[in-house]
């Protein structure tokens, strides 16, 4: 039997903010191995900083649409 389930548009963005910030936390990793090897492959770890950076930017944006706003 198929199960149809629907999230709405605010399980949906928590559910990919999860995703992400795992992703986040992986990138952390990696770029923190990378710098304890003797020969780190410097583009490499451009890259990946540049790829957490982006990730940063929309667990914001994510975080940003979950956050209610609230008028002083």
């Amino acid at each position: 039997m198929n199960a149809h389930i629907e999230m709405d548009h605010e399980e949906v963005l928590r559910v990919k903010l999860g995703v992400l910030k795992r992703e986040h936390r992986d990138l952390d990793e990696a770029i923190i191995a990378l710098t304890q090897t003797v020969h780190s492959d410097q583009l490499r770890l451009v890259r990946l900083k540049k790829r957490k950076l982006a990730l940063k930017d929309e667990i914001a944006r994510i975080e940003d649409q979950l956050t209610p706003d609230i008028i002083a």
